[in-house]
């Protein structure tokens, strides 16, 4: 029996040595980064939503995924979001904070345009990292804040940023031309697209699907309007429009995100009918969120509560099961997790500020602080801090505003709890101490510094 026995403990060690040793095998996966911009993941089922089952294709890969269900962007508006995605460096880092980063002291106009390299000259991207192991790089995009010009192309092969505000109907097709041409290399592809943002409409026009019967109100969608809800918001500070508008809006909203559900559904069925789907990590994203009126305004980048900074953020690895992870942890993580799924070992790895989560892959707990940053168009300049146990500190730095918020007890950041001073100062510390090590020193000066020709008119 003794020797029975060992021999069962002989065969169970090999065989789990057999599956590390297979592990590093599968350095030949591809990968696919599918991003939704402005995607918010209160309006996802999987993410909790009831109020509509508007992503049924997208939840059925969730179920087959790692499903980050407790993620917190690094900011809530594309320039500097993907960024931080993509080199795992927080905005005051990689710099990239605004499209246009100076004022001209005479004249109060942008005079300098954003760009990764001229900004921060030892920043590297995923893209650029890939390609030097090996892998064949490509972007398909919406343009607007993913624009190459910001230094988002570096790294990559062929980088699609013709439309702004494009949505999948522009990017989709041109990546599964491309992926043609290259299934049989190693490949990363970046596909991303506007549909659900509010400077998106379909080219068909809406079919107000979700929207009430009966609705009369003055809105029909357009982003004209959405556009303009957001500058009078930025402008007076708070806007007044009543439960039946801000309803529509959410529906419009739904409206979107379902027909983005129906792009994803038939972009996965072509990595399968190019027969890479099961040899192909498939990271899905948003970069932000979007604001319908929970605080008062419409859009995105003027705060950092909840609405704009809970993003999706799921990796679905070919021949793993997937499952939940509640842990609190930050868009920041992406390209550390991401190489660790690929083995890819490169020296850019030691600057990083992200986690790789992949212990996460086997049930270890991966929580950490989030920190996140806006400086939306120089109308304010906001950090907070988010902690596993559920604490949240919002400090505005051109004025001194400090909120601190109980996530358990008010997942909608509605009570500031001015009387929780110990708990307010332990957290401004820790963000300061952050702050200070990522360079965030100022100026904070305020202003209206366009992203588009329309804006501060």
């Amino acid at each position: 029996m003794k020797h029975a026995g060992g021999v069962l403990f002989l065969a169970i060690v090999l065989a789990g040595a057999w599956w590390v040793y297979r592990t590093p095998e599968r350095q030949d996966y591809n990968l696919v980064i599918f991003a939704f911009d402005g995607l918010q993941a209160r309006h996802l089922p999987a993410y909790g939503y009831g109020v509509r089952n508007v992503t049924p294709n997208l939840d059925a890969f969730l179920r087959e995924s790692y499903v980050f269900t407790n993620t917190v962007s690094a900011a809530s508006w594309t320039v500097p979001s993907f960024m931080t995605m993509f080199t795992s460096l927080h905005p005051s880092e990689h710099k990239l904070t605004n499209k246009l980063m100076e004022l001209e002291t005479a004249t109060g106009t942008a005079v300098v345009t954003a760009n990764l390299k001229a900004r921060n000259p030892g920043a590297v991207t995923l893209a650029e990292i890939l390609k030097r192991n090996g892998f064949a790089t490509a972007g398909f995009t919406g343009d607007a804040g993913v624009s190459g010009a910001f230094g988002y192309k570096d790294g990559f092969d062929v980088y699609m940023d013709s439309e702004a505000f494009g949505g999948f109907d522009g990017s989709i097709p041109p990546a599964l031309v491309w992926l043609k041409e290259h299934k049989d290399e190693r490949f990363f592809m970046f596909v991303h697209g506007y549909d659900v943002h509010g400077q998106h409409a379909p080219k068909d026009g809406f079919d107000y699907r979700y929207v009430p019967e009966g609705y009369s109100g003055p809105y029909t969608g357009s982003p004209k309007e959405q556009e303009a809800l957001r500058e009078r918001g930025l402008r007076d500070g708070t806007l007044v429009v009543s439960e039946a508008d801000k309803e529509f809006w959410r529906a419009i909203y739904d409206e979107k995100i379902n027909d983005a559900d129906v792009e994803f559904a038939a972009f996965l069925g072509a990595l399968e009918e190019e027969g890479v789907y099961n040899r192909t990590v498939v990271a899905v994203v948003s970069d932000h969120g979007t604001e319908f009126f929970e605080h008062g305004k419409m859009d995105h980048g003027h705060t950092l509560y909840g609405e704009l900074l809970e993003t999706l953020f799921a990796i679905h690895v070919p021949g793993r099961e997937g499952r939940r992870v509640p842990d609190l942890v930050s868009t920041v993580d992406l390209t550390p997790t991401i190489l660790g799924i690929l083995d890819v070992q490169d020296e850019a790895r030691s600057g990083m500020r992200g986690m790789d989560l992949t212990p996460s892959f086997s049930g270890k707990t991966v929580a950490h602080d989030a920190y996140s940053e806006t400086d939306y168009r120089l109308y304010t300049h906001k950090r907070s801090v988010t902690t596993p146990d559920g604490w949240k500190f919002i400090l505005t730095r051109e004025s001194g505003l400090k909120e601190l918020y109980d996530l358990t007890r008010d997942p909608g950041e509605l009570k500031n709890l001015r009387e929780e001073p110990r708990i307010a100062y332990e957290l401004e510390q820790k963000l300061l101490i952050h702050l200070d090590q990522v360079g965030d020193r100022g100026p904070w000066s305020l202003g209206c510094l366009p992203v588009y020709a329309t804006q501060c008119k």
